[in-house]
C-alpha cells in the first residue's frame, strides 16, 4: 500500500501566492521552475516535512514487501517444482493420516493403474505387519520432529507391493488465534533393488561360505599332504594328512618355512614359478623328528593382490615303494616259478630218452656178465661199467625229482630221527675243520612229507654248507622250529597260510650276492670246478619242496655266510596219532630159474613196444634168456595189427608211454579192447600221478619204471603171466 502523494499542497501554496491555478492531482507534473525564495513557515511546514519523511519511509517499506512477496512466490514455485519432481514418492499428510498433498512419484508408486486403491491415505497401504512399526514413527515424529522406520512393505493392488524405507519430518502450520496445524511429510524410498542386490550378496556369501567349508573339508580329507605357503615360503596351511606324513601338528607348522619339511623345494620353486602347475617329481622330505621319507611333490602358483600364494601337494610314496618291491618279488618269484617248471619239463624229457639209453647199458651189461666165465678179466670192466650206469641212473632220479609235479606219498615224518639219520651220514665225511651242530627243540609236531625226500633235501644243503665252506674253519648249525609265516611271508614263497615246521641250514661259509642268489636253483648250475658236482644238490631240494606243498627260503650276503630254511607243512593232531609205520611194500616174487620151469616158460608169449630199437633188442635177448617167446615192435601201430591179429598169440603186452605220435595208455585201451583179459604193463622213466591214474584208469595191470634192474624186470614179468594163467 503506497503512501498519498501531499506535493500537491506545496504548489498550491505557491499559486496562491502568485496568481495562478494549482494542478490537479491527475495533472502532469510542471516544468521544473525555479522555485521561490519564499518557504512557508510555522506549523504547515513542520507538517509538511514530517510527511514527507513518513511518505519516505512507507516507499522503503513497499520495496521491502514487494521484494519479499516476489521471493516467496519464487521459493514457492521452486519448492513445487522440487516436490513434484524429485525421484522419490513424497506425500503431505496430516494428523488423521489423509494425503494433503503428494507428487506424480507417489502416485505412480502406490496407484500405477486407474483400478488400484487412490492414494488418499498412507496406513491403508502399509502390511500388517508393520503397521505397529508406522504407527510407532508418527508418535516418535510427533515428539522429536522426525522418525524413520526401515524397510516396510506396501501392498499395492492384490499382488505388487513395494518394500521401501519410510522417512517422516513433522511440520507446525501457524494459525492465526489457533494453535498450529500438525502436518508430516513423508519420503519413501524404495529398497526393491538394493534388498534384491543384497540378497544376492548375502547368497554370494553364503554360497562363497558354503565353497570354503567344502574346500575346507576337501583340504583336511585329502588322502594327499596338503601345504600352503606364502610369498615368502611361510607355511599358512597344513591339513592333517601333512600334519600325519611330517608327525607334525598344525599348531607347530603354521609360519614355519617350506624348508623344514621339503629341503630342496626352495630351488625347485624358483624353476617352477614360470607356470601355475608344476609337477617337481619324487623328493626328499623329513618329517618333525628328522626321519626321510620319499614324497612325489606337485606345486600350484595362485597371484593375487597381495601377493603370491603357492600351494604344495606331498604324497607319501612309502607305501608305493613297498607295494613295488612287493610286486618286484612276486614277479622274480613268478618267473623263478616259469623257469624252473620249464626247465623240469625239459629235465623230465631229457631223462626220459637217457633212461632208454641207461637201459640198454644196464641190460647188455648184464647180459655181457652172464656170458663171462668167472675169472675173465672183461668181468672186472663189465662191474665198472655197470657202476657207471648205476650212478647215472642215480643222476637221473635225482633230474626226476626236481621236474616232477605230483605230490609224493606223504606221511607223518618224525624230524628227529631224520636229522639224527642224516647226522650219521655226515659224521662219516665231515672235514675235520668244520663243526656239525644240531638245534632240535623238544615237542615238534611230525612233517606230513617223504621222510627219504626229507633225508635227501637235508643232506644236500648240508652238503652244499660243507662244499662252501671249503678247507676254511667253520661251522653248520641245523635248526627246527615251528611256526606259523605271515600274510606277506606266505604271499612273498607261495605257502597255504597254516602251521609249518621250519628245518634251517645255516653256515659260515662266504656267503652269496644277489645276483649268484637268483640262479642256486637252476639244474646243472655249480660254483665247483669241473667234475666236482653235477649242479643237481640244491635243485633237487627246489623239487622236494615244491611236491611238498612247502617252500624254501634264502638268506645270504658276501662274508656273512648263508641260511637255508625249508617250510614242510606240519602234521594234523589226528595223522600225528597214526603210528609212523612205513606203507607195506609189495615183495615180488622169487624170478624162477630157467631150468625151473623150463616148460612154463617157454610158454608164455610176451609184446614188447618201444620206439628205441636198442632197447626191444635188449629186451628180447633178456627174456628169451628166460625161457619166454618175445616179439618186438617199434611201430604201435604194427603191434596194434597183429595183436588184433591173433589175440590168444600172447600172454602179457609191455609197452612204453612215450612214443612218436603214439601214447602208451592209447594202446593199453586198444589192447584191452581187443582182449579184456590180457595183461597190460606200462613203462615209462617218467610215471607222474596223471599218468598213473591214466593208466590204471583204462585197465593196466602194472607200471614199470625205467631204467630197471634186470631181476626187477623179470620179476614184473613173471607176476603178470602166471596171474593169468588158467587155474
Amino acid at each position: 500500500m503506497s503512501l498519498p502523494d501531499l506535493s500537491f499542497l506545496h504548489q498550491a501554496q505557491a499559486s496562491r501566492d502568485q496568481g495562478q491555478e494549482a494542478p490537479g492531482p491527475s495533472s502532469p507534473p510542471p516544468e521544473p521552475e525555479r522555485r521561490s525564495p519564499l518557504r512557508p513557515e510555522g506549523p504547515l511546514a513542520e507538517l509538511i516535512s514530517e510527511l514527507r519523511s513518513y511518505q519516505a519511509e512507507l516507499e522503503a517499506q513497499n520495496k521491502v514487501l514487494q521484494y519479499s512477496q516476489t521471493a516467496a512466490e519464487s521459493a514457492s514455485e521452486r519448492f513445487e517444482a522440487l516436490f513434484s519432481s524429485v525421484p522419490l514418492a513424497l506425500m503431505v499428510l496430516d494428523e488423521y493420516d489423509v494425503v494433503v498433498q503428494a507428487n506424480s512419484m507417489a502416485h505412480r508408486s502406490f496407484q500405477p493403474t486407474e483400478q488400484d486403491r487412490p492414494l488418499t491415505a498412507l496406513m491403508p497401504f502399509v502390511s500388517e505387519g508393520d503397521s505397529q512399526r508406522v504407527h510407532d514413527a508418527f508418535s516418535a515424529a510427533r515428539t522429536q520432529g522426525h522418525s524413520e522406520v526401515t524397510e516396510v512393505v506396501f501392498l499395492i493392488g492384490d499382488t505388487a507391493r513395494i518394500t521401501g524405507d519410510l522417512h517422516i519430518a513433522c511440520i507446525e502450520m501457524a494459525q492465526d488465534g489457533a494453535a498450529p496445524l500438525l502436518q508430516f511429510l513423508c519420503a519413501v524410498i524404495d529398497q526393491g533393488p538394493l534388498l534384491a542386490e543384497r540378497q544376492a550378496l548375502q547368497q554370494g556369501n553364503e554360497q562363497l561360505h558354503a565353497s570354503e567349508r567344502r574346500l575346507e573339508a576337501i583340504i583336511n580329507s585329502a588322502l594327499d599332504a596338503i601345504v600352503c605357503v606364502d610369498q615368502h615360503q611361510r607355511i599358512t596351511v597344513f591339513n592333517p594328512t601333512a600334519a600325519a606324513l611330517f608327525q607334525c601338528s598344525a599348531s607347530d607348522a603354521l609360519d614355519s618355512p617350506l624348508q623344514r619339511f621339503l629341503p630342496d623345494a626352495a630351488q625347485a620353486l624358483a624353476f617352477a614359478q614360470l607356470t601355475t602347475q608344476a609337477q617337481l617329481g619324487e623328493m626328499t622330505a623329513l618329517t618333525a623328528g628328522g626321519k626321510e621319507l620319499a614324497v612325489e611333490v606337485s606345486v600350484s602358483f595362485e597371484r593375487h593382490a597381495e601377493g603370491e600364494t603357492t600351494t604344495v601337494f606331498a604324497r607319501d610314496l612309502t607305501g608305493r615303494k613297498k607295494a613295488e618291491a612287493h610286486r618286484n618279488e612276486l614277479e622274480a618269484q613268478l618267473r623263478e616259478s616259469q623257469k624252473m617248471q620249464a626247465v623240469g619239463t625239459m629235465a623230465g624229457g631229457i631223462a626220459h630218452d637217457f633212461n632208454n639209453i641207461l637201459g640198454a647199458i644196464l641190460g647188455n651189461v648184464e647180459l655181457a656178465k652172464a656170458d663171462c666165465p668167472a675169472d675173465s678179466p672183461v668181468l672186472e670192466s663189465l662191474h665198472e661199467i655197470d657202476k657207471a650206469g648205476r650212478r647215472a641212473r642215480d643222476l637221473v632220479r635225482q633230474i626226476l625229482t626236481f621236474s616232477r609235479n605230483e605230490p609224493p606219498q606223504r606221511t607223518p615224518v618224525n624230524l628227529a630221527e631224520v636229522v639224527h639219520d642224516t647226522e650219521r651220514l655226515l659224521r662219516v665225511t665231515l672235514p675235520p675243520g668244520i663243526d656239525l651242530h644240531m638245534h632240535l627243540p623238544s615237542g615238534l609236531p611230525a612233517l606230513l612229507a617223504d621222510a627219504t625226500q626229507v633225508e635227501q633235501a637235508l643232506l644236500n644243503l648240508c652238503t652244499n654248507a660243507i662244499h662252501a665252506i671249503g678247507t676254511e674253519r667253520g661251522s653248520i648249525h641245523v635248526e627246527a622250529a615251528r611256526m606259523r609265516p605271515d600274510q606277506r611271508q606266505c604271499e612273498r614263497l607261495g605257502l597255504a597260510p597254516r602251521d609249518y615246521v621250519a628245518l634251517s641250514v645255516r653256515d659260515t661259509g662266504p656267503g652269496m650276492d644277489a645276483a649268484l642268489q637268483a640262479r642256486i636253483f637252476e639244474p646243472f648250475f655249480t660254483t665247483k670246478p669241473v667234475g666236482q658236482g653235477t649242479g643237481l644238490g640244491l635243485a633237487v631240494v627246489h623239487g622236494v619242496m615244491r611236491t611238498h606243498e612247502g617252500a624254501v627260503d634264502v638268506h645270504s650276503a658276501p662274508g656273512h655266510g648263508s641260511r637255508f630254511t625249508l617250510y614242510f607243512p606240519a602234521a594234523s593232531d589226528a595223522a600225528t596219532a597214526t603210528p609212523l609205520t612205513a606203507p607195506p611194500s609189495i615183495t615180488p616174487p622169487a624170478v624162477p630159474t630157467p631150468a625151473a620151469h623150463p616148460q612154463a616158460q617157454r610158454s608164455h608169449h610176451v609184446m614188447y613196444v618201444d620206439d628205441d630199437q636198442a632197447l626191444v633188442f635188449l629186451v628180447q635177448r633178456l627174456l628169451r634168456r628166460r625161457g619166454y617167446q618175445v616179439s618186438g615192435f617199434t611201430d604201435p601201430h604194427e603191434a596194434t595189427a597183429a595183436l588184433r591179429a591173433d589175440p590168444l598169440r600172447y600172454d602179457l603186452v609191455v609197452t612204453d608211454y612215450n612214443m612218436p605220435g603214439f601214447c602208451g595208455v592209447d594202446l593199453v585201451r586198444e589192447a584191452r579192447r581187443i582182449r579184456p583179459d590180457l595183461p597190460v604193463a606200462l613203462a615209462s622213466g617218467y610215471v607222474t600221478a596223471e599218468i598213473e591214474q591214466a593208466a590204471m584208469a583204462e585197465g593196466a595191470s602194472a607200471l614199470i619204471h625205467k631204467p630197471n634192474d634186470v631181476e626187477e624186470l623179470c620179476a614184473t614179468v613173471q607176476r603178470l603171466v602166471s596171474g593169468n594163467e588158467p587155474a
